[in-house]
C-alpha cells in the first residue's frame, strides 16, 4: 500500500514531538511497523535521524531535568524489580546473590552520581534561559518598540549561553 508524503511526515511528527512508539503510530495512522521502521531508516540515510530528532525535542521541551528525573525513575523501577527477584529466586546461591547484590548497588551508586553530576549544569542554564525569557517578556510587554532589538540580540546570546554552560 503506498502511502504519501503526508502519512510519512505525520509518522515522524508523532514519534519525534509525541513520543509515540512505533507500533501506536501505525496502529493510528493505519500504516504497518515494518513499513514504519523502513521510513525511519530511510530518513536517517537522508540526514533525517528520528531518534536525534526525539533526543533533541525531549531536552528542548521538558528540559534536561526532566530526561533525568525519567531516567532515574526507570532505573529506580527496574532497580527495585531485579532485587525482589534476586530475593525470591531459590536458584541463586548465596554467594551469586551477594556478588548480585554488589552488582546492583554499584549501578545504583553510579547511576545517582552521574545525574548529580548532570543537574547542576542544566539547572543553571535553564535559569539563565528562564531570565532570558522573563526580560522578553517584560521588554515586548513594556517597551514594545525595543522587542524586535532585544529578540535580535537574546538568540544568538542564548547559543552563547547553551555553549558557556556546556549544555
Amino acid at each position: 500500500m503506498a502511502h504519501d508524503d503526508q502519512i510519512r511526515r505525520e509518522a515522524r511528527k508523532l514519534y519525534v514531538f509525541k513520543r509515540q512508539s512505533l507500533p501506536t503510530i501505525g496502529i493510528a495512522l493505519t500504516v504497518s511497523e515494518p513499513t514504519l521502521r523502513r521510513w525511519k531508516a530511510d530518513a536517517k540515510q537522508r540526514g533525517d535521524d528520528w531518534d536525534m530528532g526525539r533526543a533533541a525535542n525531549t531536552i528542548a521541551g521538558e528540559g534536561m531535568e526532566m530526561l533525568v528525573s525519567t531516567v532515574i525513575e526507570d532505573f529506580v523501577v527496574l532497580y527495585q524489580t531485579t532485587i525482589e527477584s534476586v530475593k525470591t529466586d531459590r536458584d541463586i546461591s548465596a554467594p551469586d546473590r551477594v556478588k548480585l547484590m554488589a552488582s546492583l548497588a554499584d549501578a545504583f551508586h553510579k547511576t545517582i552520581s552521574a545525574a548529580g553530576r548532570v543537574s547542576p549544569k542544566i539547572s543553571e542554564l535553564g535559569v539563565a534561559m528562564d531570565v532570558l525569557k522573563r526580560l522578553a517578556d517584560f521588554t515586548r510587554q513594556h517597551h514594545p518598540d525595543r522587542a524586535g532589538l532585544l529578540l535580535e540580540v537574546l538568540e544568538p546570546f542564548g547559543t552563547h549561553l547553551s555553549e558557556a554552560y556546556g549544555s
